[in-house]
């Protein structure tokens, strides 16, 4: 029974401690997706959903790398096929993303970006669970 208990215990640190470096890794991605996100919108006039877009999918490009590294510890040959299933996890995270986005700033008139803060963490789970369960699933 001792040894379930210190298994159990183990797989629940590694698993914490892995939602940890991705949210730490989420950070910098965040940093990246707002910045550019404002940069576009607020400096270069580009419209706030395809600005909203930009920031998202260089912030992803950045996660993926940091998380393969860092977080997960991939070793996979098959760098392409792991990017694309990081991508389309991304993609999926970028249509909840826009979609709260719509209805909370279009539909109830909530700030920019406070909306996006709310989309972010919605966002952010959804990206965890999907990686961990399909993009680095072994």
């Amino acid at each position: 029974m001792r040894i379930l208990f210190s298994l159990s215990s183990f797989f629940e640190k590694a698993f914490l401690l892995k939602f940890l470096r991705f949210c730490i890794v989420g950070v910098s991605g965040t940093i990246i997706d707002f910045g550019l996100t404002w940069l576009c919108k607020e400096k270069f006039h580009i419209p706030k959903f395809i600005s909203n877009a930009i920031g998202f999918v260089v912030a992803a490009t950045n996660n993926y790398i940091l998380n393969r590294i860092w977080t997960w510890g991939s070793t996979s040959e098959q760098i392409g096929l792991e990017y694309t299933k990081f991508f389309i996890v991304s993609l999926i995270g970028l249509g909840i993303n826009t979609l709260i986005l719509y209805i909370l700033n279009e539909k109830i008139k909530m700030n920019f970006y406070i909306s996006k803060i709310f989309a972010t963490g919605v966002v952010m789970l959804w990206n965890f669970f999907a990686n961990n369960f399909f993009t680095f699933a072994i």
